[in-house]
């Protein structure tokens, strides 16, 4: 079974990530890793810390001469910023972060120690470890691009666009937008937050296309692939929606205009017109692109700060500011691609098996070519 764990503060030396179940003989492409790190960083809007840091992944375990061995894979990223210990005690927590529900929890009354772990700093490695997946992915020829739908009320309009073209424009982007005309409302609406000491949230959306039909099953609620993907996406800092295809807009819809009327032919097989489902029908992949919507709110360290109370005296006051970005939309679906990538590769593992790349491709080449005869 893929697995995944994280550790590691804000500031504290490192961030560690463990996946644990891939399998041998994969290649591990340290540029194109680091390269998705970057991407992460990047983005009109973000922070001071991401002109501090400069992302690096290190493979510690797990790889032997660029190849994955079958064991635990170990990635390190070291912070330039390790303050941690000399940091003052946060006591004023921010309305909309975890400070105090995390205070409250762990009965502390010093925020630094809920906010230092609760910080988007851990997304570092999850997008480590998605790379790595997305490694995996490739191999089967599965691909993941994210792009900003929306931040404030700058709309960007890709219906019609194919896969590459919106890959090819949000790769190019500031704002990972392929719609030029809303980026640039986009950044204005991003200025005027910052002029007025605010923050800006937003929707991207994340699509997944050559995925195989049959990953996920519908025999138990933990084993649907859109639930899985729900909760990964959603454990996202500062998520606070999902939808799958049309999602929401079911809502007002009858079925007759809605569900994707099902085609045959040799050239292409079973195939759909629409993909309002996004790729997914009954917690299984139909074979369609999967695509997937997420809301991230705004922020929640403000530079005019609002309301608050110190947790000690329990005296009205401003909550704390933290260093922190003015949106982060386009970095946040940068982090959605690996959640994306790592439960897709759960699936396809859990779907042919194998401990080495060989056996799941051999077990994969069975079933494409069970799937053409059926």
């Amino acid at each position: 079974m893929l697995r995944y764990l994280t550790s590691g503060e804000s500031h504290g030396t490192s961030l560690v990530g463990i996946l644990e179940g891939m399998v041998s003989a994969l290649k591990m492409d340290m540029k194109f890793i680091n390269n998705e790190l970057a991407r992460r960083q990047k983005g009109y809007g973000r922070g001071a810390r991401m002109k501090i840091e400069k992302d690096t992944a290190e493979i510690l375990t797990g790889v032997k001469g660029g190849k994955t061995i079958g064991s635990p894979i170990t990635i390190l990223v070291k912070n330039k910023d390790a303050s941690i210990n000399e940091l003052p005690v946060v006591r004023c927590p921010r309305p909309g972060h975890a400070d105090l529900a995390g205070a409250l929890k762990y009965g502390t009354y010093d925020m630094r120690e809920i906010l230092e772990r609760s910080s988007a700093r851990e997304t570092v490695v999850r997008v480590a470890i998605g790379s790595a997946c997305k490694l995996f992915l490739k191999e089967f020829g599965i691909d993941i691009i994210s792009h900003t739908r929306r931040i404030g009320k700058a709309y960007a309009e890709t219906e019609g666009l194919s896969f590459s073209a919106i890959k090819q424009l949000s790769l190019k982007s500031s704002l990972s937008c392929a719609d030029k005309n809303a980026e640039e409302q986009m950044i204005k609406e991003i200025d005027k937050a910052r002029d007025d000491k605010d923050s800006l949230g937003g929707m991207f959306e994340v699509i997944a296309v050559n995925a195989p039909a049959g990953l996920g099953s519908h025999v138990e609620y933990d084993r649907k692939l859109d639930a899985r993907l729900a909760m990964s996406l959603m454990s996202i800092q500062a998520i606070k929606g999902f939808e799958v295809g049309l999602g929401f807009g079911y809502r007002n819809k009858r079925g007759s205009e809605v569900h994707d009327e099902i085609y045959y032919s040799k050239e292409k097989f079973f195939y759909r017109k629409t993909n309002n489902a996004g790729g997914i029908e009954g917690g299984i992949t139909n074979g369609e692109p999967i695509v997937l919507r997420c809301v991230m709110k705004p922020i929640s360290t403000l530079m005019k700060p609002l309301k608050s109370v110190d947790v000690k005296t329990k005296k009205e006051a401003l909550a704390t500011v933290e260093r922190a970005d003015i949106c982060a939309v386009p970095s946040a679906g940068v982090v959605a691609e690996s959640a994306v990538a790592f439960e897709l590769a759960r699936a396809m593992l859990e779907k042919f098996g194998g401990d080495s790349l060989a056996e799941t491709k051999c077990s994969y080449g069975c079933y494409v070519n069970k799937l053409k005869k059926y």
